[in-house]
């Protein structure tokens, strides 16, 4: 039971447990109103939901479940700030993820108040087979709603962005006929279970890319993605699933591991495509091990003072809802860090326009350091 415990607290990551909340913090800090900041780029954001099912294989949490069934939600520039802006998230998935971090002490509900810049199911805008595609994994227990932020970001910039919900291995995803699926993976037994999931994960977003690139989804943007400059960005278990992907699919010609830890080690074939680790200062063993087998282009920065959650949402969430779990980045500064270098990277390498951001340390982000880099480049 010991070591379990210990495998999912290491895979999760979601905030930290030990974590207390004064009373007194919380009833001067907390925000009514969360909000995500602005995008940085000039086009509106829309954003849908897709519900996609691969009937050829049954779940591998619920093998009674015979089709594996996902929540895909698109990012897009839109044509204009055109309905309304899309929730973060419902009251009950907000209260689940809270419960099932165990965090007390804010209402339940506080997260599914979070205010969004994407407006739903506004209509896309671009050209045809011209926007770039970026696939983004959340981490382990939780949502796909957790990178909205720089889902957002990369879509006012011109990219159309696909987050998945990996079903079951999360705290709550909700489905169109109004079920709300929990976290079956949190509980499964074997120390193997961060190894399964990263491995499934690699079989989601192929399925995904396989419905989203041949244009069998329902929405109307399929067309406007251009099928060759497709890239994965994920956070923990997410990040860890990114080099595994690539590994099993060709179509995915870059990817970021954005804190977490590699669960399954790159094969001595190495990997030859673009990679970069983005994370905290506190080294990662399985990072040192899979770095020479990153044949390509790479970089390793480490972000001062960022906390686990710093590469999603929750660090800033988290701070305006009354919350303190020791992150040294105030206010927006974890999103604004992780957008920056994210963007860097995708630009650089599906769009091929010169970053010098990732050339070496910068004046305007010092908190980041180049642990490591590509010494050709």
């Amino acid at each position: 039971m010991a070591s379990r415990t210990r495998t999912v607290a290491v895979v999760t990551g979601l905030f930290a447990l030990s974590a207390t909340l004064s009373p007194t913090v919380a009833s001067a800090s907390i925000d009514a109103d969360p909000r995500l900041p602005s995008p940085t780029g000039a086009r509106p954001v829309g954003t849908t939901s897709l519900y996609l099912k691969d009937t050829s294989r049954p779940d591998p949490w619920v093998p009674s479940v015979k089709a594996r069934e996902l929540m895909v939600s698109v990012w897009y520039p839109a044509k204009a700030q055109d309905g309304r802006r899309a929730q973060y998230m419902t009251p009950k998935e907000s209260e689940l993820l809270l419960k099932g971090a165990g965090v007390t002490g804010v209402p339940g509900d506080v997260l599914s108040k979070t205010r969004t810049h994407a407006y739903r199911d506004a209509p896309p805008a671009g050209r045809a087979h011209r926007l770039p595609l970026v696939v983004l994994s959340p981490g382990f227990s939780w949502p796909r709603s957790s990178l909205t932020s720089l889902a957002e970001d990369l879509a006012s910039q011109g990219y159309v962005v696909a987050g998945i919900d990996h079903t079951y291995e999360n705290h709550a995803t909700t489905f169109p006929d109004g079920r709300v699926t929990t976290c079956v993976a949190c509980q499964a037994p074997g120390d193997d279970v961060a190894a399964r999931a990263t491995k499934g994960r690699a079989i989601d977003v192929s399925f995904v890319l396989d419905q989203i690139l041949s244009g069998r989804t329902k929405w109307k943007g399929d067309a406007l993605i251009d099928r060759s400059r497709v890239a994965m960005a994920g956070m923990s278990l997410g990040g860890a699933s990114a080099s595994e992907t690539m590994l099993r699919d060709s179509r995915v010609r870059a990817g970021i591991n954005m804190d977490g830890s590699q669960q399954v080690a790159i094969p001595r074939r190495g990997l030859k495509r673009p990679f970069m680790f983005l994370g905290q200062a506190a080294l990662d063993d399985t990072w040192s091990r899979d770095w020479p087998q990153l044949k390509g282009w790479k970089r390793w920065l480490q972000v001062q003072g960022a906390i686990h959650p710093s590469f999603a949402d929750y660090d800033m969430l988290t701070q305006q809802i009354g919350l303190d779990f020791g992150s040294k980045l105030p206010g927006d500064r974890s999103v604004v860090i992780t957008r920056a270098y994210v963007r860097a990277f995708m630009d650089l390498h599906l769009r091929h326009r010169p970053q010098p951001l990732l050339d070496g340390p910068s004046a305007r982000y010092p908190e980041v350091t180049f642990k490591a880099r590509d010494s050709r480049s």
